[in-house]
């Protein structure tokens, strides 16, 4: 397996054939944000979060989906790069209905992380207080649409790791929402095991147990890794890097 040698923030880096810029990222502590990526699922680069300059390019490339190549060099933290992504926590802020204080998981909200390293202390887009429901069907969990941001993190560890394909995309624009089978009220999925993945996953309040109070929301997502390294390469020991 050939070895790519590539700079990152002024300093050089290997990486094998395969791997992307985050993953090289991560391994040597070099912080890049992420919404929609979880170790262990599929990469979906939707949420652009994790977007890094390459010198060269005009463009703004998505960390988690884009491959070193031998002598590329990559930036992650410059001055435009920090204005992107704090529009980006802006505009999910301004698309969605979510008020930390009575949220569940105030405290332990990515989203809510994420607006604190961008020092998001106001929004400048007008908040569009989109009419979404809340399902509460289910008979140990609640899904609030309100404070959904479309990771599809639910969708993909759905499909992936439980291999129920519960949760799904539909609609477009601001319309565009999480549903479970064809539309139906998440209790009524004759799909659902009730393993509760798709909670433990979601960065936000949008999927959390029944009955939890705010504080006793904190999401562990570690496991997801776990399972995919016990199913594909029979690695049956958690790091603690996989149960924080």
């Amino acid at each position: 397996m050939s070895v790519i040698t590539f700079t990152i923030d002024g300093e050089q880096y290997s990486a094998k054939e395969g791997d992307t810029i985050l993953q090289v990222a991560r391994d040597n502590k070099i912080p890049i944000p992420t919404l929609c990526y979880l170790e262990g699922l599929s990469t979906f680069g939707a949420c652009r979060l994790c977007v890094v300059e390459i010198e060269g390019s005009p463009k703004l490339f998505p960390a988690c989906t884009t491959k070193p190549t031998e002598s590329m060099v990559v930036r992650t933290s410059t001055d435009k790069l920090k204005k992107y992504r704090r529009m980006i926590v802006e505009l999910l802020a301004s698309e969605g209905n979510h008020q930390c204080a009575v949220c569940v998981v105030n405290g332990h909200c990515e989203l809510q992380d994420l607006a604190y390293e961008v020092e998001l202390d106001h929004v400048r887009f007008p908040y569009l207080f989109p009419k979404k429901s809340l399902d509460a069907t289910h008979k140990d969990f609640v899904i609030d649409r309100n404070r959904c941001v479309l990771c599809t993190r639910c969708v993909r560890v759905c499909h992936e790791v439980e291999a129920a394909h519960v949760w799904d995309i539909a609609g477009r624009g601001i319309d565009c929402e999480i549903i479970a089978d064809l539309n139906q009220p998440w209790g009524t999925s004759p799909s659902c095991t009730s393993c509760g993945k798709c909670v433990r996953v979601c960065p936000t309040g949008a999927l959390f147990d029944k009955g939890a109070a705010v504080g006793e929301m904190q999401k562990e997502s570690g496991f997801i890794k776990f399972i995919v390294n016990a199913r594909n390469k029979h690695e049956w020991v958690r790091t603690a890097h996989e149960e924080e």
